[in-house]
């Protein structure tokens, strides 16, 4: 075997096993957030929404800012700061209030199904923003995707959707969120998934910081259970969720990463059922299968480079 041979072969095997890597991480990510549901569903009835969101938020980024510190990171480029502030904004601050806000007005599947408008969006803000093109196997896993959550809600909504409140911040949620990776994709390729992630959730932190009266008093009067959760909420699926995620959004196309998030509420579900005794409707079980169907279809082309 020439030299040069060989380096291809090493140049190969690198790219395999970084794509293994960033596909461990994006699944990390797509756990900790479908456990996010279960969580927020527990912990709103104590703690308002913009509270919570807060809390969480500054749990994390204590955390990640300690281990910013521990790792002596220095700050991103100039250059970066503009789209780690959108980034906060829509995803941290945004997403997170209107979710936590819509999660008290709709069933928690109707929430799930809505906001997974998500993934398509960031198909088609990724494709036409980031040249990422249309790719039909992705598109059409991404219908199938849809339709999965749209079963899934369907299947465990006590009182349907409906023109409500509650699914107009769902819809915002699902923009904020499609909105904040197509701008965060382009800053990781010079800042680090630890310095966006860390930054990005200060950010929406000082969004939230208008709810700190009513996080200190919901707290104080709180179940131990409930502040667990935000605890919980702010370490696990933010601090290590968007950072797994960053890790693999860098690694990987947008719009394809996006498309693993169906996952999410296929995973709420049986996370619903093992931990709050909610046992799913057959039919949402359906919907779980369609959702796996359509990531595996939105993998399908270019396999070698995807997630």
């Amino acid at each position: 075997m020439t030299v040069a041979a060989a380096a291809v072969r090493m140049r190969e095997t690198l790219v395999r096993r970084e794509g293994r890597l960033a596909f461990g991480a994006a699944l990390v990510s797509v756990g900790l957030w479908a456990s996010a549901f279960v969580g927020i569903r527990s912990a709103v009835h104590e703690v308002a929404p913009g509270a919570l969101a807060l809390g969480r938020l500054l749990v994390g980024s204590v955390i990640l800012g300690a281990v910013v510190l521990l790792r002596r990171e220095p700050l991103p480029p100039r250059w970066t700061l503009p789209g780690i502030l959108v980034s906060g904004l829509l995803w941290f601050g945004i997403y997170n209030v209107a979710l936590n806000m819509a999660e008290r007005r709709v069933d928690a599947g109707s929430a799930a199904m809505l906001v997974n408008l998500g993934p398509i969006l960031i198909a088609l803000l990724a494709g036409a923003l980031l040249r990422e093109g249309f790719p039909r196997a992705l598109l059409a896993g991404c219908v199938i995707g849809f339709v999965g959550a749209a079963i899934i809600g369907f299947a465990t909504s006590g009182h349907g959707v409906g023109a409500s409140w509650g699914a107009v911040l769902c819809v915002i949620a699902a923009f904020a969120y499609a909105g904040a990776i197509v701008a965060q994709k382009p800053i990781l390729r010079e800042a680090s998934a630890l310095q966006v992630t860390w930054l990005a959730c200060t950010v929406g932190a000082l969004f939230c910081l208008p709810f700190a009266g009513a996080l200190v008093r919901d707290v104080g009067d709180a179940h131990a259970s409930a502040i667990g959760w935000v605890i919980y909420l702010g370490a696990m699926p933010t601090a290590v969720g968007f950072m797994t995620w960053a890790y693999a959004l860098a690694r990987t196309p947008a719009g394809r990463l996006g498309s693993l998030t169906y996952l999410v509420p296929a995973l709420a579900i049986l996370l619903g059922w093992g931990l709050l005794g909610e046992t799913p409707p057959l039919l949402a079980l359906l919907g779980g299968a369609l959702c796996l169907g359509g990531v595996a279809l939105s993998r399908w082309p270019d396999r070698r480079r995807s997630v």
